[in-house]
């Protein structure tokens, strides 16, 4: 009877196996490339950090979400990151402050958080985005969300649908009407509660129960807002939206495009236009990004982080490769000659067992017999070999 006990992980943590672990190596790889071809470089920063700097800045959301160590070197606490856009952030403010802008950077890798939310309920999970950094324009914005929609398309994710929001609108209104964007308030408008949102509201109770009914598909959305009255600091920011969004629609119009004006869940740091992902069969929102500024020297950027782990469950699986099974002593330019042609060669480590059964009991769809490669559900039919090593 084993030992071993019931539990062999952490709540939030997993092991991924086979073929998963697979099919996240060839996500991350499509992605990696078709960011990079939109100019995107690769930037590898560490697991862990000292925390006052993973807190800095767009880190200080993320307080109670880093898991704490003593350093025995420095004798300082480090951090566990658990975002990578913190750390993007400290490198482009530091170590690339004299690199020409717009720096274009992406990155890949696991973060670790204490404890999961609603969003997110995995504590150890892998983030794939890019940040392009020192440009304030509206073309930015579009340029992030465009890159982010192709990369997705890349590995083959079908009904992406873009939700734009923009956290700065409810403060401005607020602060023009006197009023306080206060717990009650923010609970009132994540739920989309029209008559608590009138109350709790003040006097911008009534044009934030019009924002809320506004929100839909870009072009009602857009549409509904132009009749309201914003002050104008607040019609400000919403005029960048616009700019955002009908760039985003030339450049893809047959891309669902949605408006949610007083949305700010998630998106704490962030000063400007957002944006969340969803696509078909996703049981949540498979990435995020928007507009923010660096900790040093408040630089614009905007970036986005896609949940890979979350777009395992939407993209296709890997087209299975045929497995070959070879009997032990096969030369190994014959096997490398098969792999060429982009076979899986698992090779027999010992002489003796039947090549059928050994290549059933191993998951291998043919073997190798006289040289050519053997259907293991046609062991008997000479004809149904697939071709010759040599």
């Amino acid at each position: 009877m084993s030992d071993m006990p019931k539990t062999l992980l952490p709540e939030g943590l997993r092991d991924l196996l086979p073929p998963e672990a697979m099919l996240e190596a060839d996500v991350v790889h499509r992605l990696a490339s078709s960011f990079g071809a939109n100019g995107y470089e690769l930037v590898k920063p560490p697991l862990i950090e000292f925390e006052d700097t993973l807190l800095a800045g767009v880190g200080t959301a993320l307080r109670e979400s880093i898991f704490r160590m003593p350093d025995p070197v420095s004798h300082r606490t480090l951090g566990v990151r658990a975002d990578v856009t913190t750390q993007v952030a400290r490198i482009a403010a530091t170590r690339l402050a004299q690199h020409a802008r717009p720096l274009r950077l992406m990155y890949v890798g696991p973060v670790l958080r204490v404890r999961g939310d609603q969003l997110e309920p995995e504590r150890q999970f892998t983030q794939a985005g890019i940040e392009l950094i020192g440009v304030e324009t509206g073309a930015a914005d579009a340029e992030v969300i465009l890159a982010t929609v192709e990369a997705l398309q890349a590995v083959g994710v079908q009904d992406i649908t873009v939700d734009l929001a923009l956290p700065t609108l409810v403060p401005l209104i607020l602060a023009a009407a006197g009023g306080i964007h206060d717990a009650r308030l923010r609970t009132a408008l994540d739920h989309k509660d029209i008559a608590e949102i009138k109350t709790a509201g003040g006097s911008a109770g009534a044009l934030l129960t019009a924002l809320v009914e506004a929100s839909g598909p870009f072009a009602v959305a857009i549409e509904r807002v132009a009749k309201l009255k914003l002050p104008p600091t607040a019609q400000a920011e919403w005029d960048r939206l616009v700019v955002v969004a009908r760039a985003v629609h030339e450049s893809a119009p047959d891309l669902a495009l949605t408006v949610d004006a007083v949305e700010s869940r998630g998106f704490e740091y962030h000063t400007g236009v957002t944006f969340s992902l969803f696509a078909r069969g996703a049981q949540r929102e498979i990435g995020r990004g928007g507009r923010y500024r660096l900790s040093h020297g408040g630089e614009q950027a905007t970036g986005a982080t896609l949940l890979v782990d979350t777009l395992l469950n939407v993209v296709p699986p890997i087209n299975a490769t045929q497995r070959l099974w070879v009997p032990f002593g096969t030369p190994r330019p014959a096997i490398r000659a098969w792999q060429g042609k982009g076979w899986i060669v698992l090779t027999g480590l010992e002489a003796g067992p039947a090549p059928e059964a050994e290549a059933i009991r191993l998951g291998c769809s043919h073997y190798l017999a006289d040289g050519g490669a053997v259907a293991v559900s046609s062991a008997k039919v000479p004809q149904k070999r697939t071709g010759k090593s040599g």
